[in-house]
Order: structure tokens, then sequence, then C-alpha cells
């Protein structure tokens, strides 16, 4: 059979650049799937997609399908048809449900019952015939966030769809859409080469797209940038940023990108470079240009989708559209300097911070109360624990700041800034700009302790009060991003932060109560505490943790996020890493497990045990002690060292011991001993809920 090419480019104005990235990723999934349903067979298909286009190429189609049959089984026949052979409802719903008539059914015979099969002969179809629906099918199979309808059309699209081209090797492909007929016309660059522009065959396609100053995928695209940028680079010896999230907009907004370089007035590097570099980034997507010794320099990276031809005009229109947002930028930051940043905290008073929980002067509050109640649990010193209240005090002033009204993403870091300016410490400085840290997975935590306290106490007392007023996340939503301040704080409690998280919570929610919000105490605590322990669970499989070991260390009531952590890690490592430690762990718990009995107590009467039990029992004894020492100094591998040890003597108690006795009074002191030896064990974990590997 011939092997044949499929052109099909959907031709739109401007797409927004995020949903232009989501509908590439997913577009040649969907034509795949639609090739397969049809029983089209297919060599590959690729994807080509720029601001004004979605291009699907799919290689080694044939002039036909192959004819198949299928068979499908379906109920007995004494279902399938009543007494006069006529079909019954069972039969007719598997027939039409298989897309033949019930008379057509065939009866076989399997080991003495007759079933019906229904039999499908699927006959071979041209190719060319089955494109048009598929096609059609395609344009609205695309996703989108939002759509929109254009002129009288009801038809939808994510913007006006203003051509289409479909050809089978030079054939083209009838499509209808939206009032459009497909053709072989392409449009080229918008300004450079804006055509039409003919199109033979459906392999030329992207070469005339290229001949037409359109640069057809996002990875060419994104590699032709870099190229550009580094060879400025080395021009100029600065360093760009280019983060991956404003480089992916980027390539979404041009077809042709040309990377042109800008400058701007350099009193503007007085003000602090994070918001010249948010009105770079965040509003213009201009590439931020940094000295070798990392200070922001005044030129920056513009990458246009115009004539190069034209650079100095283009240059100088950007340059305008910069200095008027660092002039705004300039103004902002010297007229919040002109009070101390003190004085901006009553003005949180105006700032809603959620409709039931109150303003944010009101959060700040409590966020003071929780840091001092972790402050003290940290054991922090005097100043540190002034810095780190202090800190909390302060940390939301920048919000109602002309600086951060304008350039929302500089909050706290703009709050440290007016800090420094206005006498505060360097710690208190720093904790206001890192107390939103971690913002994402991946993200520095906060330098110091106090820094740790301030941004832990924050993020504590959203998920509290969210989950006091029944606003917790849900599993499909979770629009105050719960999660993402759960694990911020475990991550924060993992670095050693001598705090209990449960202690905290108890402190947030004592907060709540004394602001006379109305919630169910112990049900609001329990569903914190158990969302905490959800999100370490989370994190401890991502990082690779088995299920079992996770589900051994909870099981014995810890809670505490880095407690859970130590422990499940410490259980892996000896699975992993000491295989014959964890082998005497899972035995010598599984033989005292199976016998024991709780309801007997764990007190045992030494008069009554011999040489082999007074052995254990020393041992038992030892343990105990050593295995609480190792947990309270959170020493869990020591720990489980110890309990490992308990393999011989346990071993020699069943090799000589009769546990059953027929003695009453004997048996049932061995099995008190065998509740105490157990008892050690689920101190720290319950090792039968560990599979043994």
């Amino acid at each position: 059979m011939a092997n044949k090419t499929l052109a099909f480019e959907i031709g739109t104005e401007e797409l927004p650049a995020f949903d232009l990235h989501a509908a590439t990723s997913k577009l040649g999934g969907l034509m795949e799937g639609a090739l397969s349903d049809a029983r089209i067979s297919f060599d590959g298909v690729s994807v080509f997609t720029t601001p004004r286009r979605l291009i699907v190429i799919v290689e080694g189609l044939p002039e036909a399908t192959e004819e198949s049959v299928e068979e499908f089984r379906g109920p007995s026949a004494k279902i399938a048809f009543d007494a006069d052979g006529n079909p019954t409802k069972a039969a007719l719903g598997f027939a039409r449900g298989k897309g033949v008539d019930a008379a057509d059914l065939e009866r076989r015979d399997e080991n003495g019952t007759e079933y019906v099969w229904a039999v499908k002969r699927n006959p071979a179809q041209a190719v060319a015939d089955l494109l048009p629906a598929i096609l059609t099918d395609l344009i609205t199979a695309v996703p989108w966030p939002k759509t929109q309808r254009w002129g009288s059309r009801r038809e939808q699209f994510s913007r006006p769809v203003r051509w289409l081209l479909a050809l089978l090797d030079d054939e083209v492909v009838p499509v209808a859409f939206a009032g459009l007929e497909s053709g072989r016309s392409t449009r080229g660059h918008r300004f450079l080469a804006p055509g039409p522009h003919e199109v033979a065959s459906a392999g030329e396609l992207v070469d005339v797209l290229r001949a037409a100053k359109v640069v057809p995928s996002e990875a060419e695209r994104e590699a032709s940038i870099r190229e550009q940028v580094s060879r400025i680079e080395k021009e100029t010896g600065l360093v760009a940023e280019l983060p991956a999230k404003t480089m992916e907009e980027v390539v979404n907004l041009t077809e042709f990108p040309t990377v042109m370089v800008g400058e701007f007035d350099e009193l503007f590097l007085a003000v602090p470079k994070e918001i010249t570099v948010d009105a770079m980034l965040m509003h213009q997507r201009y590439f931020p240009l940094f000295n070798a010794d990392g200070s922001l320099s005044n030129k920056f990276l513009i990458t246009s989708n115009g004539d190069p031809a034209f650079e100095a005009n283009i240059v100088d229109g950007n340059q305008r559209v910069v200095a008027a947002r660092l002039y705004d930028a300039k103004f902002f930051y010297d007229e919040d300097l002109r009070r101390p940043l003190e004085d901006y905290v009553e003005r949180l008073d105006a700032v809603v911070f959620q409709e039931q929980l109150g303003t944010v002067r009101a959060k700040t509050a409590r966020i003071e109360k929780l840091a001092g109640n972790l402050a003290g649990q940290a054991g922090l010193s005097a100043q540190d624990a002034a810095d780190a209240v202090r800190a909390a005090h302060l940390c939301k002033a920048d919000l109602v700041t002309g600086a951060v009204v304008e350039f929302t993403s500089v909050q706290g870091i703009m709050g440290s800034y007016y800090a420094a300016a206005a006498g505060e410490t360097a710690q208190v400085a720093q904790a206001i700009a890192d107390h939103y840290r971690p913002r994402f997975a991946g993200d520095e935590l906060p330098e110091s302790a106090v820094g740790k306290v301030v941004a832990m106490a924050d993020k504590l007392d959203t998920i509290c009060g969210l989950f006091a007023v029944d606003q917790g996340p849900t599993g499909s939503s979770d629009p105050f991003a719960l999660r993402r301040a759960a694990l911020g704080i475990i991550a924060i409690l993992e670095t050693g932060l001598p705090v209990s998280l449960m202690d905290a919570i108890d402190c947030a929610l004592a907060s709540f109560e004394a602001d006379g919000i109305s919630f169910d105490r112990a049900a609001v605590r329990a569903a914190v505490v158990d969302f905490f322990v959800t999100r370490t669970r989370v994190m401890l499989r991502d990082s690779g943790c088995e299920a079992d070991a996770i589900d051994a260390v909870l099981a014995v009531g810890a809670c505490e996020p880095a407690e859970i952590l130590r422990r499940v890690r410490a259980l892996e490592d000896a699975r992993r890493n000491a295989p014959e430690t964890f082998d005497d762990l899972a035995t010598a718990y599984a033989r005292a497990n199976n016998l024991r009995d709780a309801a007997l107590g764990a007190e045992v009467d030494e008069s009554l045990i011999n040489e082999v039990e007074h052995a254990l029992f020393c041992a038992v004894v030892q343990a105990e002690g050593r295995v609480a020492r190792a947990l309270e100094a959170d020493d869990y591998r020591a720990a489980l060292s110890e309990l490992a040890s308990l393999r011989k003597p346990v071993d020699l108690f069943f090799e000589r011991i009769m546990v059953m006795d027929e003695d009453q009074a004997l048996r049932e002191n061995r099995l008190r001993l065998l509740n105490r030896f157990v008892a050690v064990f689920q101190d720290v974990a319950d090792f039968g809920k560990m599979a043994k590997k």
C-alpha cells in the first residue's frame, strides 16, 4: 500500500501563550487516537505550533484501511433467546451495542454451553474518505481553558480561526469549520511574509513556512532565542536571567524571534532590583541582564516578533515602555520610604484576609502570638525571640505599600527593604523577606531560625484558620494553596527546627477562639493533624519510600511530620542497606506478635521464670531503656539496632520454652513476657505492617 503524507493546519489569530503550550503537548496524542479509532495505520505524527497556527503532519498513511473481523461473545443462548427462538432484550441490546443485527448473531457451543457471538466485518475503507470527519473532529477536540465565538458563528475555538490547510500528498482534503473551507494556502509571518503562500504537497508545508519567516516549533524558537542570548552575553560580558516560565511565554509570543538589547537610565538602579526585574519579566517579558558580580545592569533583552530591519525603532519603543514602568516603580518606592514600615501595619485593618477570619491586621496579631510560641519551643535566645515577634508584626505591612500594590510579586521582599531603611535589625528584615518561603517545591527555605519561625507561623495560621471555617482543600480544589503551605511547614521542620507541630496547632487554634471565631476545636484539630500526616505521607511516597514502611510508623500514632520522616527513612535504610538487621527485626517481632495476648497485660512475675526466660526478660528491660533513650535523642537507627539485638534471646526462648504450657500460670506469665517484648517494638513502628523482603 502507498505511504501518503497528511498535513493539517489550523490558522488562527494570536493564541494565548500558555494555552498554546498546553495544546501543543496534547495535539499529537489526539491525532494518534483518532487515527487508531478509525483503524488507520501510520508511521508517525509530528506537531508544529506557533502563536498563529496548529499543525499536525502524519506520515506513512495507507490508501485504505485493512479489512478486519471482530468477534464478541455475548450472553448464553438460553438467556439470549426465548422458548420460541426469538431474541430477548438481552440479545437485542447486545447486538445493538456491537453494531450488528440480532438476526445475524451466531450460536457457538463452549464446553456444553451455547453462547451467542456477534461477528462484525469491517470492510476496507479509503483513508481519503475518512479524513474529513477525523480532521473536523480534531479541531473541536483541542482542549482550551476558555473558548470564544466570533462574528455570527456558533463554533468555538480559543481564538478566531482564519484559514484551514488540509493536504493528503498533493490532494486537498475537504474540511469545513466556522464558514471556512480547507485549501492548500497557508499564511507566513504577519509582518515579514504575510502571504498567502501556496503549498504544492503535504510534505512541503513546513519548508514553505520556514521560507515565509515562520519558525514552526516551540523547540526551534527556544533554541534560537537561547543562541542569540548567548551571543549577546559574549559580546557584552553580561549574564541574562532566563526564567523557565517567562521563556515558555516568550517562545509562544513570536513566530520569528529576534533578540535585541535595550537599556534604561542608570538612576533606576537605585530602586531595589527585585522591582526592576519584576517590571521587566512579569509585566513586559523582557530578560534582565546582570553584571559578572551579580548586580543588575541597566541593559535588558527584548524578544521581538517584528522586522529586524527596524531594530532601532523596536528597541526605542520598548525602552520607552520600560522607562514608564520603572518611573512608576521609583515613584512608589520613594513614596513608600517617606514613612517607617510600622506605620503601614495599622492600614492592614482595611485589608480582608478572609471574610470569616477577619482582616490581615488580625492575622498579623495571631502570627505574632504564634511566632512567640514557636520561638519559645525552639529555645531561641531572647534577642532572636524578640526579632521573630517583631518580624511577625511587620511581615504583612508591605501589602499596603504602593510598590507592592503595583508589583504584587515582590511582597515580603519590599517589606525587608523598608524594614532595613527604618532601622530594624538585619535579622528582622531578612525574616520578612523569607516568611513566604518556600513558595513552591524546591524553593529555598528561610535562612535563619527566626525566618523559619515566622514563615511557619504565617502558614500554620492560614491552614488552621481555613480549616476552622470549613474552607480546607477538597480532592479537586485547593484555592488557598493549603497543600503547598503544609509542605512548606514540613520542609521547615525537616531542617531540624526543634518545635512540636501539635503544640503549635493548639496555639494557633486558641488564637482563633480568642478572636471570637466559633468552631469545633477537637474536630478541627483532628482534621488539621490528619491533613499534615497525609501531606507527610505524600512527601515520603514521592521520595520513593514504600507504603508499608510509612504505614508501620503511622500505626503507632506518630503524627509529628519530622518524626515520621526520620522513622520511615530509618526503616527504609535498614531494609535497603542492612538487610540482616531488618530480617532480625521482622523475625523477632513476628515470632512474638503471633502468640501474644494483649488482654493479659505486661506485668511479668519473675518468680515464675526460668533461666532462658530470665535472659529474654533482662534483654527486654535493657532494650526498653536503650530504645527510649534513642527515641528521646531522635536516633531511630540506634533504636532499630537495639530492637534487632533481641533476635537471639527470643529465638532461644522459642527454641527452649513451650509457651502454651498446660500450667495456666506459667502460660499466662510467658504470654505477658511476649506482650512486654512486643511493646518495646511498638514504640518505634508496627512491624506487623511491613512486608518482609
